[in-house]
This record gives structure tokens, C-alpha cells and sequence, in this order.
């Protein structure tokens, strides 16, 4: 019922930058957190970043201070800005939306992912 579709993944080299967008479509009444997770090859899935409808946002350690998270909440768009990337941040990167459908039914929805390679 709720479809999240990511985009802006790619090749970067160390030390640049990449923004990831997450569209939220479907029956949506309304959408409380949005974020972004990773998954790096061998490793768990990990929060990158989230963000509430207000604006309240959360990060993981390691990206604070390189990384931004944001929200169009008219188009039901999360977005990271990815500065300064090192090659540990390489990983597929996941958009999350905690959605409440038109059906007043509320969950837990994935995007498919998109790969962020940091390399020279």
C-alpha cells in the first residue's frame, strides 16, 4: 500500500559527495519517521539517519557533522546529503517510512535499496 522508491546512488570518489531521494507514494494518510539505513557486504543493516515529521533528526555517529537528512513533507520525500565520503560508507542504502495508510493501518515500509561506492 505504501511504495518508497530510491534514487541518486552511484560511484563517487573519496572525499565527495552523493544525495540520495526517497519518494513515498500509495495510500498515505500520514508518515511520522522517514530515514535512511545501510547495509555494507557482511555487515547488518544500520541507521544512518531519520528524521520526524517536525523536523527532529537522529544520526549515526560516524556520518554526524558529514551527512544531512531532510524532508519534503508535501511530496512525501526524504532526502540524505552525503558529504565527504569515505570508502567505509560504501554500502546499499535503504530508505524506512513509518506510514499511517488512508486505511488507518500503520507499518514499516523498505525501499529496494540503492548502492553508494566510495572508491577511487
Amino acid at each position: 500500500q505504501v511504495q518508497l522508491v530510491e534514487s541518486g546512488g552511484g560511484l563517487v570518489q573519496p572525499g565527495g559527495s552523493l544525495k540520495l531521494s526517497c519518494a513515498a507514494s500509495g495510500s498515505i494518510f500520514s508518515i511520522n519517521i522517514m530515514g535512511w539505513y545501510r547495509q555494507a557486504p557482511g555487515k547488518e543493516r544500520e541507521l544512518v539517519a531519520t528524521i520526524t515529521r517536525i523536523g527532529r533528526t537522529n544520526y549515526l555517529d560516524s556520518v554526524k557533522g558529514r551527512f544531512t537528512i531532510s524532508r519534503d513533507n508535501a511530496k512525501n520525500t526524504v532526502y540524505l546529503q552525503m558529504n565527504s565520503l569515505k570508502p567505509e560508507d560504501t554500502a546499499v542504502y535503504y530508505c524506512n517510512a513509518k506510514a499511517l495508510t488512508t486505511t488507518l493501518t500503520s507499518g514499516e515500509n523498505w525501499g529496494q535499496g540503492t548502492q553508494v561506492t566510495v572508491s577511487s
